[in-house]
């Protein structure tokens, strides 16, 4: 059986998506959302140079963050993630294949899927939880209709979250968030990393339960 997704990314239910143009932009963007409060950082091999510059991120952040690496779908992917030292792993696809493997391998795997089906065949497998993508197509409702038959599943919904959905998503049972250009936004075409910083706190708060989105009340 794999293991638990990483504590800070379980105590922190938020993960950040960190899609960049190039590795070479991690850096300050990961500085800032470190700062910002965040612990828990997906980096993703649709950026070019993620394998290569893994070692010196997780020299760089790997007291602070919880890394792992996403847009993983062959097993050729998997076996570099695996070796490189990733925190976790993150998939878009329903693989039984690359489930079995890291289940193997005690790597914890977060495999993307939309359907009952497919989240079932994953979380059945051992996955550490199952990643409902894109989220935005189904809402917070979606989560509470899987309970029914699958009470104990563990969901981190990616794709169209935002600050105000996140909290819908948690308050629903998501054991995280998996959150990207909402709380990204032109962090890493050149805009300013204070904002970027700004919107890491707020999130922080919505999914640490201190601030309600707009819109609601106690």
């Amino acid at each position: 059986m794999t293991g638990e997704l990483p504590l800070r990314t379980l105590s922190s239910k938020l993960v950040v998506v960190a899609r960049a143009s190039a590795a070479a932009d991690y850096g300050a963007v990961l500085d800032a959302l470190a700062e910002g409060g965040i612990r828990s950082v997906e980096v993703t091999l649709t950026t070019p140079g993620t394998f290569d510059a893994f070692a010196s991120l997780r020299a760089a952040f790997g007291d602070t963050l919880d890394l792992g690496i996403g847009t993983v779908t062959t097993l050729g992917q998997l076996e570099r993630a695996i070796e490189v030292g990733a925190d976790y792993v993150v998939t878009p696809i329903t693989s039984s294949a690359l489930v079995e493997r890291a289940v193997n391998a005690g790597m914890p795997i977060i495999p993307g899927g939309l359907t009952p089906t497919e989240l079932f065949a994953s979380w059945s497998a051992g996955a550490s939880a199952v990643k409902v993508f894109p989220a935005g197509q189904v809402g917070p409702g979606y989560l509470k209709d899987l309970r029914g038959p699958f009470p104990d599943i563990a969901v981190v919904p990616s794709g169209g979250v935002d600050a105000d959905s996140a909290a819908a998503w948690l308050a629903a049972g998501a054991v995280a968030v998996s959150v990207g250009g909402p709380l990204l936004g032109d962090a890493f075409r050149g805009g300013d990393l204070g904002a970027l910083r700004d919107r890491a706190e707020r999130f922080v708060a919505v999914c640490a339960g201190s601030e309600r989105p707009e819109g609601q009340s106690a």
